[in-house]
């Protein structure tokens, strides 16, 4: 009990005591004074009355001069050294006859009691008076012949000195309390320790107990109820100290639970490495866990397919074959009970042990209690059920019944959303791949995949074939049918072209109607003859409309040769895609393989195009256009992208019709800057605040020097490096990923934005989201055009604007071409919308 509680006590009873006693001595003082003072007044009284009759005596007998002398001498020396004061005086009648004596100085008092005779008692604070009056009696007359009877012949004064009476009084008890001061001051010391070993006693307990508590699980035996004070009012407060603990425990939370909670929030923030290695990391979560509160098992349950289930079990440390029995029962109950998983044919289990030095027994699943929690997403449809295994009394803890059920949402949205991504990452690989309407390799895979076939022509020394195949009249089946039939068409036909060509070939949908097939060992007139083969049967080919008519088409056929007409995939493509177009020209339903003249005729026209680019090279006819990207929050076009176009006597030329060749050139690299200092010119020459995206050539990767020219551009026109945006794209993809890595990660580092161009349309797409650190994706156009038609398109891109929130990076839709498309891609929750819609490219900024 601390020291100045008890002086406190102490204190306090000594200056009660002290009070006590002053109070005491006061009043007994002040009481025996006042009993002295009239003990003092009767005395007086008595000697006055003892003096007055002793005059009335001697003056009966009748006294000369000599003997008054002698009485007042002898009354002097009797009283001499007492508290008394006797004065005799006489009256002015008497001093007529007999003449004037020795006597004190009259005061009014006494001159007023022999003018009037009255008896007078007077006492103060310091004196007592008895004054008397000498009365003329009848035998006095006998001397005092001048007077009458009744005349006041004289005064008896007795004075006496009561501040004698009361000093001795006073002393008298300071003697007296001085005596009895020490038992006063004994009586509180023991008192006081009276009072203070019971306090201390139960005080130094109540010490002894907080200090006893360091934890909650202590806190929680905390109780102030078997504390008693033996004082009332010091009990009440221990009974509230005891209700107010009561109150804590039902809320106070461990400092190592609150900072789990704390550190579970973190466990929500979902990166690449959590995604590949989930297993790895729910295994650490749970070893996480067991420092807070001990946990045996994390379990989840999840669809892996329509009538499939993946469940996976998390042990803490290894269980014994009983054990492991037990549980998995325990798994086989919770899967054919839940609802949503009654349509389940098979389950697989897969064990995790987040620690191998614990051995997990019968004995101890006696004592488990599980918990669970339901995860189930409509888009997409994934579910599933994850729980954990804890002791019971665990589970009977209020605050750890919310610690166990923050685990199990931070487990079920951790592993569902690991299983979301999955789930779009394969659909995003598959449709990368393929064309989302008919199922077969997309335009990009067809590049992959000719390029690959010319390294192996090459190689081993034989021929293969291209046919670009394209359906004649298909736009007026689509206009007067509409597009679902339209797209009912295109997957029949795409059928029906799997089937004519041979196991070996590789089909392909370029793009809209048009096709292209890739014919490996073969010669010219193989080539040919499969290319009548497939005319035919699309000549064959009807399907039902819904108007009950039937709907057929022809088919343009271009072909070109490796090596007889081209030894790039481009030259290959190119001759295959003019020869198409010849075959057209010609009346449709057709096939046209390329003659001497025809390659004479290509290579002239590419001559003529290198002509074009030197000269717009060489007088800066780069003339930037750009095309405005509106903003679906701010409603503003914030975002304009910088398109390449070459100025000939006034007529402006797309990028399409010579960018093969600027790259064939190796001057691309060249018109890439000259574009980009001319837009930063128009800029600055406008004031344009928004930003700017740049397409990449990826020939301007092997340029040692590009980004330091870029930067320099940068620095000299004054332009924000955050308002500048980069975008990739996967036309002839670069082979070297490891120099793309180093140029982009340069290009970040140096302060400025990326983004993935045609995002869906290749493989690279993937890579270079988990590779890079992309601020926007561009989804390819291909899946927006017919968004609204197309169930597939519509889950496609809404797969992707998934993809991209989880990983906090914006979305473009391209190809936005009237309002429908623009209201469902904003409702869908895409950033930027791209496209005639929103604008056509144009010289100046489109602000809004």
């Amino acid at each position: 009990m601390p020291k100045t509680l008890k002086n406190f006590i102490f204190t306090t009873n000594v200056l009660l005591i002290a009070a006590l006693f002053i109070l005491v001595f006061v009043f007994t003082t002040y009481l025996h004074t006042g009993l002295a003072k009239e003990e003092a007044v009767k005395h007086a009284d008595a000697i006055s009355d003892q003096v007055f009759v002793s005059m009335y005596q001697v003056m009966k007998r009748g006294w000369n001069k000599e003997e008054l002398n002698d009485f007042v001498s002898s009354l002097k020396e009797n009283f001499d050294n007492t508290q008394y004061e006797i004065n005799i005086y006489r009256s002015q009648k008497v001093k007529e006859l007999f003449g004037e004596v020795n006597e004190k100085e009259k005061d009014e008092l006494i001159k007023r009691v022999l003018n009037k005779g009255e008896d007078i008692h007077l006492s103060d604070s310091n004196t007592l008076r008895n004054i008397q009056p000498l009365i003329a009696k009848k035998e006095c007359l006998a001397c005092h012949v001048n007077a009458k009877q009744g005349d006041t012949l004289g005064a008896i004064e007795v004075r006496q000195n009561l501040l004698d009476v009361v000093e001795a009084t006073f002393l008298e008890y300071v003697y007296f309390f001085l005596i009895v001061i020490p038992l006063f001051i004994l009586a509180a010391f023991v008192a006081s320790r009276y009072t203070t070993k019971k306090i201390s006693s139960s005080i130094e307990l109540l010490h002894q107990k907080v200090q006893n508590v360091n934890s909650l699980k202590d806190f929680r035996k905390f109780n102030a109820k078997d504390m008693q004070f033996s004082f009332q009012e010091i009990d009440e407060i221990m009974v509230h100290i005891d209700s107010l603990a009561s109150k804590l425990k039902a809320i106070a939370v461990d400092k190592e639970l609150l900072e789990f909670e704390v550190q579970l929030l973190d466990k929500l923030m979902i990166t690449s490495d959590i995604v590949r290695d989930w297993r790895e990391y729910i295994s650490q979560l749970l070893i996480e866990i067991n420092h807070v509160m001990p946990t045996y098992t994390l379990m989840t349950i999840f669809h892996i397919g329509d009538e499939q289930l993946e469940v996976d079990v998390f042990w803490h440390g290894i269980p014994k074959d009983e054990t492991l029995k037990l549980f998995e029962h325990f798994i086989k109950e919770s899967i054919s009970q839940h609802e949503q998983f009654y349509d389940v044919v098979s389950y697989s289990v897969n064990h995790n042990y987040a620690r191998q030095d614990i051995y997990i027994d019968a004995v101890m699943y006696d004592g488990f209690m599980h918990r669970t929690k339901t995860l189930f997403l409509e888009t997409p449809k994934i579910g599933g059920i994850v729980g954990l295994s804890v002791q019971s009394d665990t589970v009977a803890d209020p605050i750890r019944h919310i610690v166990i059920d923050s685990i199990l949402t931070t487990l079920a949205n951790l592993v569902g959303s690991v299983k979301a991504i999955n789930r779009y990452t394969h659909e995003l690989e598959y449709y990368a791949a393929h064309d989302p309407l008919t199922g077969l390799f997309n335009q990009r895979i067809f590049y992959d995949l000719l390029d690959y076939e010319i390294k192996r022509s090459e190689h081993h020394g034989y021929k293969f074939a291209i046919l670009m195949i394209d359906c004649d009249n298909f736009k007026p089946i689509n206009d007067k049918h509409g597009h679902v039939f339209g797209d009912l068409f295109l997957q029949e036909f795409a059928e029906l072209l799997s089937h004519a060509k041979r196991a070996e070939d590789i089909l392909c949908r370029y793009g809209g109607d048009e096709f292209v097939l890739i014919l490996t060992e073969i010669t010219n007139d193989e080539a040919m003859q499969i290319s009548q083969n497939i005319s035919t049967q699309v000549r064959d080919f009807k399907l039902l409309a819904p108007d009950d008519t039937y709907a057929s088409v022809t088919v343009s056929i271009g072909l070109s040769i490796y090596p007889d007409h081209g030894a790039t995939q481009k030259e290959l493509f190119l001759i295959a895609d003019e020869m198409m177009y010849k075959a057209k020209e010609s009346g449709k339903d057709g096939i046209k393989s390329p003659s001497h003249d025809d390659i004479l005729e290509f290579v002239k026209d590419q001559e003529i195009k290198r002509e074009i680019l030197v000269d717009a090279v060489s007088n800066n006819r780069i003339v930037p256009f750009f095309q405005p990207i509106h903003c679906t929050q701010s409603g503003k076009n914030e975002i304009h992208e910088l398109l390449m176009r070459i100025e000939v006597d006034g007529k402006i030329i797309p990028a399409h019709e010579f960018i093969e060749v600027a790259e064939s050139m190796s001057i691309i690299n060249r018109m890439d800057l000259m574009i980009i200092e001319n837009a930063f010119i128009k800029i600055k020459e406008e004031n344009y605040q928004g930003t700017l995206f740049i397409n990449l050539s990826p020939k301007s990767l092997i340029v040692a020097n590009f980004t330091e020219n870029i930067t320099s551009l940068i620095m000299k026109y004054d332009i924000p490096r955050e308002r500048v945006v980069f975008e990739i794209t996967e036309r002839e993809t670069v082979k070297n990923f490891a120099l793309l890595e180093k140029f982009v990660l340069g290009l970040k580092m140096a302060g400025y934005q990326f983004a993935i161009d045609d995002f869906g349309s290749g493989f690279s797409s993937f890579h270079y989201i988990k590779k890079f650190p992309i601020d926007y994706i561009k989804i390819d156009g291909e899946f927006i055009i017919n968004i609204n038609k197309d169930p597939k398109d519509r889950a496609f891109v809404n797969s992707i604007v998934t993809l991209a929130k989880e990983l906090g990076v914006k979305i473009v839709a391209e190809f936005v071409e009237d309002e429908e498309i623009a209201q469902t891609l904003r409702s869908m929750g895409v950033d930027y919308l791209q496209g005639y819609h929103i604008g056509r490219p144009q010289r100046e900024f489109t602000l809004s």
